[in-house]
């Protein structure tokens, strides 16, 4: 059983600058802890950390709708969707950083997040979204470019590109989505909940982020392996799954953050 308040971290990177956070060193199974406490706040805070999931699974039925009827968008739609997902959480971070100083949370202080984050928050919004779009523009053009026989839907295309042209190609195209997405969780593993609470620039955000990533290999490729396997559960349950994976993922990256980096000398973001 695990216990949710054990401290299990250490110092490793000292600061360079006090503008930088301190990046600590965690245990390597530390983000089951983090899954379980992001449990306990979506249980603590279940109708708006629910309402949040339910906003997902409501965009993934909107994204099912449309790259339906342009399939060459569904692959790269939906991993997209995936890219900006870290955003998507700002007010499940708030509401666990409230439930941390003794408070109750509510929907209010989920939106209230949105105001006193905006400009570093739609910052970085933006970036994942040109990364996201990027990504589904690649995706469509290389399959257009590569399928010459015609194919009616997504099944069809699974058939041709595994099965009539070899399973190089379609692992090709999944190795550099795989790139791209490993770039983009070392970007912004903890640096949403960072930009959310503390005065920091964005460039310093993502490279605190980056480096917690960095020192802490194993911890946080077992936290991306809870990630991808939530996500696929969620996919395949019709995304139903996301009612309970994005608040609980949500809550989990804000202690994840508080765990891997030390910020109590960098000023709060007021409202």
């Amino acid at each position: 059983m695990i216990d949710p308040d054990f401290e299990s971290v250490t110092m490793t990177s000292p600061a360079h600058d006090s503008a930088h956070p301190r990046v600590r060193h965690v245990e390597a199974m530390r983000p089951l802890v983090w899954l379980a406490l992001g449990w306990r706040d979506f249980l603590y805070s279940l109708a708006p950390s629910a309402l949040h999931g339910l906003l997902v699974t409501i965009g993934g039925f909107a994204i099912l709708a449309v790259t339906l009827h342009f399939w060459l968008l569904l692959p790269g739609a939906f991993s997209g969707f995936v890219i900006v997902g870290p955003i998507l959480a700002t007010g499940l971070y708030e509401m666990s950083r409230i439930r941390a100083l003794g408070r109750e949370p509510t929907l209010g202080d989920a939106l209230a997040a949105w105001q006193r984050g905006t400009r570093p928050l739609v910052c970085l919004g933006l970036l994942l979204l040109a990364a996201a779009t990027a990504w589904v523009v690649a995706s469509a053009l290389l399959f257009k470019l590569f399928v010459t026989r015609p194919i009616t839907g997504p099944l069809d295309f699974l058939r041709y590109a595994v099965l009539d042209q070899g399973i190089v190609p379609f692992m090709l195209w999944i190795v550099l989505g795989g790139l791209g997405s490993a770039l983009v969780f070392a970007l912004t593993a903890v640096s949403p909940p960072l930009l959310l609470e503390r005065r920091i620039g964005l460039k310093a955000a993502l490279l605190a982020s980056a480096r917690a990533v960095g020192d802490n290999p194993v911890a946080l490729g077992v936290w991306a392996v809870i990630i991808i396997v939530s996500t696929a559960v969620s996919l395949a349950s019709g995304f139903v799954g996301f009612i309970v994976a994005i608040p609980v993922l949500g809550h989990g990256t804000w202690h994840a953050y508080r765990d891997l980096l030390d910020v109590d000398h960098l000023p709060l973001r007021m409202a």
